[in-house]
């Protein structure tokens, strides 16, 4: 029998137009407004959050596509002078048997005034939340939980706590975990070149559970330069977490600006629905000169992993590139 190859080209097209439209799909994910992207995946959503500076928004999809369209729903406007404005940095984290929602904000007329904050909510994370308290009273952003076995939660961000440049800090969550308790902890300062274009910074950090390994990836260098990157602590797996000896940095970025996308940064992680595979989001800028403002898009890739175990990151994915949905 002769196969006719015209024929066999044109049904394999029309199967592929009848397969859903979430088969496949390409970044960014968020744009505008995809600025310190946080993305979680429970009970079959993706939830992504996200600020337009004076709210913190929600919106959830079964696919990581349709995370694109998937409408916003706003969980926390106040105009509280103390914190109503500058909102940045919302994560929502499962403690304890429910949802909770870490955010900075401050006043409306500079950035002195950034703290963090804390929203309780329900046994989803598209219940209704309400405003839980303030969790600092030193100038703090981009609030993020790391868990330990036997150290409890930790509440780790950017700070100034007794060092020059932005640094990033633990403290001890409370059971409740709508406050904090102990004293204050640097584990990582701004020192090494590539944490120090345009200025000092180290900002960002959240958890990396990735093959028996605690590490924390965070940003460094200033935002409105495009070596804005990630970089890597890696925990030594006993000792004291508080203790910046217990944490080894990684000398350069693991992330950085590739394929158009520049200042590529501030992220999160997520593991796939079966479970075999861990994605990052994270924001990035077309700008070439690096950027902190709206025009920052969410991206969404495939971590890696290298022969050692430790987390792979590539490079930033060309908008052209086609993911699968996770599996």
């Amino acid at each position: 029998m002769k196969l006719n190859l015209e024929t066999l080209f044109g049904t394999a097209i029309c199967l592929l137009t009848l397969l859903p439209s979430t088969w496949a799909w390409t970044n960014p994910i968020r744009n505008p407004g995809g600025s310190d992207p946080f993305i979680a995946y429970s009970g079959g959503y993706y939830y992504l959050l996200t600020t337009e500076w004076s709210t913190v928004e929600i919106a959830r999809s079964t696919t990581i596509n349709g995370l694109k369209t998937a409408t916003k729903k706003v969980i926390y406007s106040d105009s509280t002078a103390s914190r109503c404005c500058n909102v940045w940095a919302p994560e929502v984290h499962y403690l304890g048997g429910k949802w909770y929602v870490y955010f900075t904000a401050g006043n409306g007329d500079n950035l002195d005034g950034q703290r963090l904050h804390v929203l309780a909510g329900g046994t989803t994370p598209w219940d209704d939340y309400t405003y839980a308290g303030q969790l600092t009273t030193e100038w703090s952003i981009d609030a993020s939980v790391l868990r330990f076995n036997d150290w409890g939660n930790f509440l780790m961000y950017s700070c100034f706590h007794g060092v020059s440049y932005q640094s990033i800090c633990l403290q001890q969550l409370s059971s409740t975990y709508t406050s904090l308790t102990g004293s204050i902890s640097v584990i990582s300062q701004p020192t090494l070149p590539f944490e120090t274009h345009g200025t000092p910074v180290n900002e960002g950090p959240v958890a990396l559970y990735f093959n028996g390994q605690t590490h924390i990836i965070y940003s460094a260098s200033y935002c409105w330069t495009p070596y804005y990157c990630l970089g890597q602590l890696t925990w030594d797996g006993t000792s004291d977490p508080r203790l910046a000896s217990a944490w080894t940095k990684k000398d350069g970025c693991v992330f950085a600006s590739a394929n158009g996308n520049y200042g590529s940064g501030h992220n999160s992680f997520f593991v796939s629905p079966d479970g075999s595979q861990t994605w990052i989001a994270y924001h990035a800028t077309s700008n070439s000169a690096g950027a902190c403002d709206d025009s920052r898009y969410t991206m969404v890739q495939l971590l890696g992993s290298h022969s050692d175990g430790s987390p792979n990151f590539g490079s930033p994915v060309s908008w052209d590139h086609v993911y699968s949905e996770p599996k």
